[in-house]
Parts: C-alpha cells; structure tokens; sequence
C-alpha cells in the first residue's frame, strides 16, 4: 500500500457543501457553524485589512494566510481554556480565535514587544520565526504539564518545510517517549517558501513521518473546516486523557505569498489560485453547507460583517495612539544581567538622542 492510500485525505464536507459522512449533520449544530464561519470571516478580513495596512506603509512586512483560515480557525477552537498554543509567524488567525487581541496582533506588525504578549490568562506563546523551534517548545511545555498532573495540552502549528528540520524530528521522537500531551498541527500548502513539496522530500504525505515514532498520524483536508475541528479536537482529547501525542497533516493552499516581499508567480501558476477560490475555498464552501442547511442569513452575515469591521477599526486605532515605545526594550530581557556590551550601546543611543533634544 503506497502512503497516499495509507493516509487518505479525511473530507466532512465537500467542496459543494455536502456532508461525506451521514452523522456529520448532527455533530454540526446551527451555532457551532455560525461561529466557524464568523471566526473564518473575522481572520479573512483582519488578513485583508493588514496586507494593505503593508502597502501603504503603515506596518512592516506582514506574512498572510489567507486560504488557510478552516485550518487555523477549526483546530483553534478545538483546545480550551488553559491549553497552551504554539504560532509559526503565519498564525494570527489561529492566536486571534483562541483570544489575541487584534490590537497586540498590530503591535507585532510594527516591531512592537508588546505585539507577542497575549492577554492574562491565555497560554499563546510569542510566534515563532526560526523554522520548526516551536515543535520544542511545545512539546516540552506538554511534557511539564504532565509531570505537574494537569490536563492540559499542547496544539504547535508548523508548515511543510519544518518536517525537514532537525527540530521536528527531536520534538516527535521526545513527545513519543514520554507520551507528551501535545497535538503536531501542519499545514501542508505544498511550498516551503517557494520550494515544492517534491523538491523538499521523498515523502508522499506529511502524515507517514509519524510512523517512524509510532505516533498515530492523520491527514486531513484542511480546507474543510469540520474536518479540522472534529480530527482536532479528537486529537486534543487523546492527549488530555494521558494517550500522547498526535499528527496531524493538514492539507491546504495560500492563495497569496510567502510574505508581502514575495512574489509567487515567480514560482507557481498563480492561475491556480484564482481557480482554487471558487472550488476550494473554505468559507465559499462552508456558505454553501449553510446554504445547503437552511442555516445562511445573508441579514446576520451583513450584521457580522459590520461588527468585525468596527472591531479592527477600533484595534487599529487603539495600535496607533499606543504609548511611544522605551529604546530599553531593545536591551532588557536578553541577559539576567547586562553585558558591558549592551550597556554601552544604551548609552551612545542616550547620548545621541539627549543631542538630538538639545
């Protein structure tokens, strides 16, 4: 049996809203779909508005994930309160569905400290920008959470190319051994940046890696968002009742680049894109569940519409009139105690900007 048959790719819903599987109606309740698809609504629209935030200057370079939101969005909402969450850089969707604030998520995009600090209560560590370190972390959080006799579990995002790092292997051999509660959530776009899943590796799924650790692994498609939800949320109870780890591969497309400095048609057949947002897309085919459902209310989708546009509106706002940042923040928090180094470099900084206000 090749891998492709070994892990095949777990559907709920079709791409024309169908239900795969004869009970998925009844696990699907009128308010769990209104809230997948206003948490979906939100990260599109928070993602739109910061891409062009990027293009008129007014924050940094941003990295968008839109296309990805079913992935993000349903395996967010399948962990609770308590549990703790491990972003990549492409993540906000997910951090803002388990409770960033958009306000802070701004503040990350204009090189604020602030920016990686979630609100009190909700475990969401700072994202991750060198590829696969998060696996570590996360898996040795979930470790610590067992050796405490808690419950609580680990949900650690990464992309395709972080399969071929040395980290991902160490965080699935480690979470093995020690039946760590953490659940591996990829999200297979099929690029490493801009390197195809063919050239990165000679496996056919991202799935089969788990097999090396004797992991139970699962590949899903992750443009369906019940599929997400529901595999994940099975995934996050086996590892709350002392199972260990899962993986999970979830199986999506980017429509846009790498980041806002990318250019993909240098790449791939950006005519793909276009194709895939109307088959493939996970809110058009979550509309078309509810249209299919009698759930859709084209009333209640303007009245959500209006609401998460005041709600980024007031973010923005808030990000903008945010106290000037401290220079210090550069300095403090990378030693217990200042290097004679960094205590000079504060020093010129002082020194010229005390010349530049005299």
């Amino acid at each position: 049996m090749n891998m492709l048959e070994k892990f095949p790719l777990t559907q709920y819903v079709s791409e024309e809203g169908e239900t795969v599987h004869s009970d998925v109606t009844d696990m699907l309740t009128a308010d769990l779909v209104k809230l997948f698809y206003e948490k979906m609504l939100r990260a599109r629209m928070m993602d739109k508005k910061c891409v062009n935030l990027q293009r008129q200057g007014r924050i940094g370079t941003y990295v968008p994930y839109e296309g990805q939101e079913a992935a993000q969005v349903g395996s967010a909402l399948a962990v609770e309160e308590g549990d703790w969450m491990f972003p990549t850089y492409r993540d906000h969707a997910a951090t803002m569905t388990f409770g960033h604030s958009l306000r802070n998520l701004l503040l990350y995009w204009v090189g604020r400290i602030e920016g990686g600090i979630p609100p009190e209560g909700k475990n969401i560590f700072p994202p991750a920008v060198p590829i696969a370190s998060q696996l570590l972390h996360a898996t040795g959080v979930a470790w610590a959470e067992k050796k405490k006799n808690t419950d609580r579990v680990s949900l650690v995002y990464f992309g395709d190319g972080a399969t071929s790092e040395g980290d991902f292997h160490e965080g699935l051999n480690f979470a093995s051994v020690f039946k760590a509660p953490v659940v591996f959530f990829n999200q297979n776009n099929g690029y490493a940046i801009s390197v195809p899943m063919e050239k990165q590796m000679n496996s056919k799924t991202i799935a089969q890696k788990g097999l090396g650790y004797e992991i139970p692994s699962i590949r899903i498609d992750g443009n369906d968002i019940a599929a997400v939800y529901l595999e994940t949320k099975k995934a996050v109870e086996r590892a709350r009742n002392g199972e260990g780890p899962t993986l999970i591969e979830a199986v999506t497309w980017r429509y846009g680049a790498h980041t806002t400095a990318d250019d993909p048609s240098k790449y791939r057949d950006q005519g793909e894109s276009d194709q895939r947002r109307t088959t493939g897309d996970p809110l058009l085919r979550l509309e078309k569940y509810m249209k299919n459902e009698g759930l859709w209310d084209e009333e209640w989708v303007t009245t959500t519409e209006n609401k998460i546009t005041r709600e980024i509106n007031t973010a923005l706002e808030e990000m903008q009139n945010y106290p000037e940042p401290r220079i210090e923040d550069v300095f403090e928090n990378v030693f217990e105690k200042p290097t004679w180094t960094l205590d000079e470099q504060l020093e010129q900084h002082r020194s010229i900007k005390r010349g530049q206000m005299s």
